[in-house]
């Protein structure tokens, strides 16, 4: 290896998507040069901003190989995947083809055009409802869903691909990512999105509906489900630092990247009524079918590894989020 993998370009795979987006312009703030592979199924175009798109899937090696080649990729962040836990259940073959073997397809292909660092966009669902808070990353691996159950799957193959074809990865088990960039450019499009942040700010921006809070009989102080949820700045800061510790010659790793802090259902309202100055409606539903009760990161291995740990809050992530998604009302409403 003459050159260091971090000189070359990162090719960022669902790089028009929520997260995606985010990395990519943390990543072109840290000075690294990106390729962003997207189907635009559910990613943005316009959320990519400057870097340059191939529009395309995870499992056209062709496309794959001559992106790597033609752009000079040395390292890959892997995000492009299906997310909806009730459609994973649902509909699981989508979840198997695209999570699974899409994952196959794409590592395959980088191999193939030397490529030998990933970092992959995995989730704290792969522990499902931990038996003991906050989590570390030696909790048993228990998914409850497909979608869980394919990230665990995946976090599986790259590990044995490091043992078979000397890949490096890092798995960053994301608590829940929220809100919305800082200057307000990009943030959660809620068209597809089944996460109570932006559902919260669509029940009180639109005014047309209830927010569905599902189960309010939890074994937790207020009823109902606690998570962490992390900034997506903080997100996107956690994959720059995960490339950076594979460019030093890191060893492949799971981690958890989250705040440490566990908020309920309802400490969320309440933080959104506080900036947005008027409450969300919303009214108790049955529990939902693969909710974990109460789960929350022990951030301390990726602050160990990484150097990496959250600087914002539950009242940062409110904050963007709601100027974001207000500023897309005014937006439509206004076209």
């Amino acid at each position: 290896m003459g050159m260091n993998s971090i000189d070359g370009t990162v090719l960022v795979t669902g790089g028009a998507g929520y997260i995606g987006s985010h990395t990519v312009r943390s990543l072109r703030e840290a000075g690294r040069e990106v390729v962003v592979l997207d189907s635009l199924e559910l990613g943005r175009r316009e959320a990519v901003i400057d870097a340059p798109l191939v529009v395309g899937d995870i499992h056209d090696r062709d496309l794959v190989t001559s992106t790597c080649h033609e752009h000079n990729v040395t390292q890959m962040i892997h995000f492009a995947a299906y997310k909806a836990v009730g459609e994973s259940m649902e509909v699981p073959a989508k979840y198997w083809r695209n999570n699974v073997a899409g994952s196959v397809d794409l590592v395959e292909a980088c191999l193939a055009s030397g490529v030998h660092d990933i970092v992959f966009s995995s989730s704290c669902s792969v522990n499902g409802t931990p038996a003991v808070v906050p989590v570390t990353e030696d909790a048993p691996i228990h998914p409850e869903s497909v979608y869980a159950e394919s990230k665990a799957m995946v976090e599986r193959i790259l590990y044995w691909y490091g043992q078979t074809s000397g890949l490096r990865s890092v798995s960053l088990r994301y608590f829940n990512a929220a809100g919305a960039s800082f200057d307000g450019r990009i943030g959660e499009d809620w068209t597809h999105s089944q996460n109570l942040v932006p559902l919260a700010m669509k029940a009180l921006l639109l005014r047309d509906r209830r927010l569905k809070v599902f189960g309010d009989d939890y074994e937790t102080p207020d009823g109902t489900c606690i998570r962490d949820y992390i900034h997506v700045a903080d997100l996107a800061d956690a994959h720059v630092k995960a490339l950076d510790y594979l460019g030093r010659g890191g060893r492949t790793v799971a981690l958890n990247v989250g705040t440490g802090v566990g908020s309920s259902v309802l400490d969320v309202l309440k933080a959104t009524a506080e900036v947005a100055g008027e409450s969300v409606p919303y009214e108790i539903a049955p529990r939902r079918a693969g909710d974990p009760v109460a789960t929350f990161a022990d951030p301390g291995l990726a602050e160990t590894l990484l150097g990496w740990r959250a600087a914002h809050g539950l009242r940062e992530i409110v904050q963007t989020a709601y100027a974001w998604h207000r500023s897309e009302v005014r937006r439509h409403r206004a076209g």
